[in-house]
C-alpha cells in the first residue's frame, strides 16, 4: 500500500514503515536507545531526504523511548534524579546544534554531516563496545557461568567538583560528566536525529560506572524529552517534520517498544551490549560504503535543505 508523504515529497509503502518502527521499537525496550542511530539511516536507504528523516525520526523516538519508559518505571529501573541532570545537558545541547543544523542547512551541506557524523560515531562507539563485551562474555566464560563482580574503579570522575548523591544508581559522583554527557547528546539528536542512547549507554556505563540495569530505563527517561524538545525545534526552525511519516513510524515504535523491554530483561547484560555494537557496526559500513560509492546523481550531494 503506497503512500505519499507530503513534507518529504516521495511516496513510500505503508507497511514497511509500520514495520520499521516496529524492529526499532524492539530495540528500544532491548537496549535503552531510541533506535534513531537506525532508523534514521534505514529512511536515507529507502530514499526519504536526510533533513526530514532526521527532524521527523526524533518524533518517533519519544513515543518508543516514553512505551519502554513506562516498563522500566514499573521495574523500579529509572534513576529519576541521574536522568534529570543528564536531561537539563540535553536541552542546552539540542538547541546548540539546532543552530549548527541550520546553519548548514544554509550552505547546502547537511546532508553530507549528518551521513559523516553517523559514520565517525558509529565506527568509534561501536568497536569499543564490541571489544569490552566480547572481553566480558570471555570472563564469565572462565568464572563458570558467572561474571566477575568488578570492583568500582575511582577514576577522575570522582575526584570533580559539586558531588551528588544518586541513590538508585548507588553512586556519589560530580553533577559535571553527567552534564557533559547530557549536553553532547543533545547536540548529536538534533544533527544526526537519534535519542543519542548509543553514546549515552556505554557512557553511563563506563564513564559514570552505573549499574548496566539501571542504564538503560535511566536513558530512555532522558531521551523522551531531549527528542521531543529537538523535534519541536525543527518544527518550529526547518518545518522538516513529516506528519504522516511520523504517525506510522509511532505506531510501530510503540508496540514494538514492549516487546523488546521484555526481551531484554530475559538476556544478560553483555549478551545484550555485543548484540547493539555488532547492529551499530553492521550500520556504520552500510552507510560509508554510500558515502564511498560514486553517487548515481551527480548534482544532488550539494543541494541545499528539503522544505
Amino acid at each position: 500500500m503506497q503512500i505519499y508523504l507530503p513534507i518529504a515529497e516521495v511516496s513510500v509503502n505503508a507497511f514497511l514503515l509500520l514495520g520499521l518502527g516496529g524492529i526499532v521499537g524492539v530495540l528500544s525496550g532491548m537496549f535503552g536507545v531510541g533506535g534513531g542511530f537506525l532508523m534514521t539511516p534505514l529512511l536515507f536507504f529507502i530514499g526519504i531526504p536526510p533533513a526530514v528523516a532526521v527532524a521527523t525520526e526524533a518524533n518517533q523516538i519519544v513515543a518508543s523511548s516514553f512505551s519502554g519508559v513506562l516498563a522500566h518505571l514499573k521495574r523500579k529501573t529509572v534513576d529519576l534524579r541521574m536522568g534529570t541532570v543528564l536531561l537539563i545537558g540535553g536541552l542546552v545541547g539540542s538547541a546548540l546544534g539546532i543552530l549548527l543544523f541550520n546553519y548548514l542547512k544554509s550552505l547546502g551541506q547537511v546532508e553530507l554531516l549528518v551521513q559523516l557524523c553517523y559514520v565517525v560515531f558509529l565506527g568509534m562507539i561501536g568497536t569499543l563496545m564490541f571489544i569490552e563485551s566480547l572481553n566480558a562474555i570471555r570472563n564469565a566464560n572462565k568464572a563458570g557461568g558467572r561474571a566477575v563482580p568488578k570492583r568500582r574503579k575511582h577514576n577522575w570522575v570522582h575526584n570533580l567538583p559539586f558531588k551528588m548523591k544518586f541513590r538508585v544508581s548507588g553512586l556519589y559522583i560530580s553533577v559535571i560528566p553527567p552534564l557533559m554527557v547530557g549536553v553532547l547528546v543533545g547536540v548529536l539528536a538534533a544533527i544526526m536525529g537519534v535519542g543519542g542512547g548509543f553514546i549515552m549507554v556505554p557512557a553511563m556505563i563506563y564513564l559514570l560506572g552505573m549499574p548496566t540495569k539501571v542504564v538503560v530505563g535511566t536513558s530512555l527517561f532522558q531521551i523522551i524529552f531531549v527528542t521531543a524538545f529537538t523535534t519541536m525545534l525543527h518544527a518550529t526552525t526547518n518545518y522538516t517534520v513529516d506528519v504522516v511519516l511520523a504517525v506510522l513510524l509511532l505506531v510501530g515504535g510503540v508496540i514494538g517498544a514492549q516487546i523488546g523491554t521484555r526481551i531484554g530483561v530475559k538476556m544478560k547484560a553483555e549478551q545484550l551490549r555485543i548484540l547493539l555494537a555488532i547492529m551499530v557496526l553492521a550500520v556504520c559500513g552500510k552507510l560509508a560504503f554510500d558515502l564511498l560509492i560514486t553517487p548515481s546523481e551527480l548534482y544532488s550531494l550539494g543541494t541545499g535543505g528539503h522544505s
